[in-house]
This record gives C-alpha cells, sequence and structure tokens, in this order.
C-alpha cells in the first residue's frame, strides 16, 4: 500500500510447507520478487526480503472428533412455571395438556431432548422448574427439582422428564417473577467444576422453555456473560405468543451480549428459537434449528482454552 491508499503488488515468493515450517528453529528468509520489474530489469534483484520468525502447523478439530473423542454432553432442562402461563387446568394455559397428552413444552421436551440424549451415556438429566410456589411452605422458587428430590434431581431419560413434568403440575401454583439467572447459575457451577480436569471430557447444555416475560435480565445478562467462559450452552425455547424481544437479545446474534457494567461475553453461547414458527413443521425442523449452533460453540470453547479431544481421531483404542 502506498499514500494513494490503492494496492499495489509488491513482489511475491512461493515457497513449500515444509520450508516454511523451519521457522520453528529459525528465521527463514524468503526473496519478494515483482515478475513485471524482473521481466523488464536485468540488475533487478528483488522487492525485498519476507522474513519468516514463526509457523506452525494446528489442527482445527471439529464437533464429531471432540465427541467420538469421549465428550459427553450434560443435558438439563429449566421448565418456566410463572403465572402468566395461565391456569394449567384452562385450555387457554401454555401448561394445559390436551386430551392427546401434549402441550407446547412436552413437545419441546422430546424434540429436543431425543437429540441430545444420544451424546450423553447414562441417560439421567436434571430437570428443573423455576417461578412456581412449591410445598410443602408454598415459598417462590426459581431452582426447583421437577421431581421433588433437590439432592437428585436426575430423571431417566426424555421420558423420565415427562413424567416429572405432568407429576409436578398439579402438585405446584403458578406464580412468578420469571427470573433465568438462578437456573444459568445452577448449571455454570457444575460446568465450572467440570474444568478442573482441564481437558475436553464435559460440556452442558441447559434447555429453558419460557412464555417470555423475564423479569431478572440484567441479571441474568452477567450470568451469561460468566457462563460464556465455561463449557456451556444455552438453548431458550419460546412458547405462546409474546414479543420474545428480550430473548432475541439474549441470543446476541445482532452484536456481542454485554453485562450491565459492559463486560462482553466471551463467546455467543446463546440460541432462541420460538416455538411458534415451527408449530406446523415437522419435528425434525425444530431440533435442526434449535441444536444448529451449539456444535461450533462445543468446538470454540475448547478452541478458546487450547483443549484437544480426550482421545485424539487417529488414536486406536487398544
Amino acid at each position: 500500500m502506498d499514500d494513494s491508499s490503492s494496492s499495489d503488488l509488491i513482489g511475491e515468493f512461493t515457497c513449500v510447507t515444509a520450508k516454511l515450517l523451519e521457522a520453528r528453529d529459525q528465521v527463514v528468509e524468503f526473496e519478494c520478487i515483482h515478475p513485471e520489474k524482473k521481466r523488464k530489469k536485468k540488475s533487478y534483484k528483488n522487492s525485498g526480503i519476507v522474513r519468516v520468525k514463526s509457523c506452525k502447523i494446528e489442527t482445527e478439530y471439529s464437533f464429531l472428533d471432540y465427541i467420538m473423542g469421549g465428550c459427553q454432553i450434560n443435558f438439563t432442562v429449566g421448565i418456566d412455571f410463572t403465572g402468566s402461563n395461565g391456569d394449567p387446568k384452562s385450555p387457554d394455559s401454555l401448561h394445559y395438556i390436551s386430551p392427546n397428552g401434549i402441550n407446547e413444552y412436552l413437545t419441546a421436551i422430546w424434540t429436543v431432548g431425543n437429540v441430545v440424549q444420544d451424546y450423553d451415556t447414562d441417560k439421567l438429566f436434571p430437570a428443573f422448574g423455576f417461578g412456581a410456589q412449591v410445598p410443602p411452605d408454598w415459598k417462590v422458587s426459581h431452582e426447583f427439582a421437577l421431581n421433588f428430590n433437590p439432592t437428585n434431581p436426575y430423571c431417566q431419560g426424555i421420558q423420565g422428564i415427562v413424567d416429572a413434568y405432568r407429576q409436578a403440575l398439579p402438585q405446584i401454583r403458578l406464580y412468578g417473577p420469571t427470573n433465568f439467572s438462578p437456573i444459568i447459575n445452577h448449571v455454570a457451577r457444575f460446568a465450572a467444576h467440570s474444568t478442573q480436569q482441564n481437558n475436553a471430557s464435559q460440556y452442558f447444555v441447559l434447555l429453558i422453555i419460557t412464555d417470555g416475560e423475564i423479569t431478572d435480565l440484567d441479571q441474568t445478562r452477567q450470568a451469561i456473560v460468566n457462563a460464556s467462559k465455561l463449557p456451556m450452552s444455552i438453548i431458550i425455547i419460546g412458547v405462546g405468543s409474546a414479543e420474545f424481544k428480550a430473548m432475541e437479545f439474549l441470543d446476541g446474534d445482532d452484536g456481542v451480549l454485554k453485562s450491565l457494567a459492559g463486560e462482553p461475553a466471551a463467546r455467543d453461547i446463546v440460541q432462541f428459537v420460538p416455538f411458534r414458527k415451527f408449530q406446523n413443521a415437522p419435528r425434525e425442523a425444530l431440533s435442526q434449528t434449535v441444536l444448529a449452533e451449539v456444535p461450533k460453540q462445543l468446538v470454540s470453547y475448547f478452541k478458546m482454552v487450547g483443549l484437544v479431544p480426550v482421545k485424539l481421531p487417529s488414536e486406536k483404542p487398544t
């Protein structure tokens, strides 16, 4: 580039990769040749010297490399039981279970869970509710175990989550407010603990299903920014007909999400999908869209912290 701001060719050189890799131990130099000047001027030697101080080959590992290499996907579900969903006994409620046994919450659990569960060997999934008054003292909880067993909130398979949801529904009172940060921080604690292993063996996916009326937006922003430094992704499925402006903001597709204090997320970990867009589409369309970003989010995390697959693709099991 010169002062005219238009691009001019200074020169070029060609070499084999092996020659470039010599720069691992020493500086390697190449003459920069301008073809036109070389052709016209007999005295032309070069247009400068290109000095390569360092060169290395880095392997780009894929999502499947990490999964086949032994990475476990830990799937957790968080279900919105706030009053804005409507009385579960009323057909207008988003929690109303129709005569054929389904509602939008159940469909979302089945659709996403059936794909994710294939990446989890023990098929034990923690499932939580938030925004409801729960027995026996009827205090509002923002991370209660769906099976009412706080020491063991795990459900056996996706069917186990569905069964726990159906059993919990008549035993709780829908209330509020709609706080996301407690359940995000809950899963983030497990993700943070897994990093002590210092290998690519664990990744966490939190599915939040909500009607979208979030009340702790600032705390949720901070929770997401904190979680962006951990092996974790968050999928938010919006049910019902709300605008979901806050969910789209948290998704961060229009720019990097920042905390209230201005700290940017280390990487994009949130995927928001409005359920209504897929009501008349095949289930595969919803699961494809919902899980579209998880593979690259997983790879981006392990690349960020410099972790390769536990078992490299070239390694054969003994």
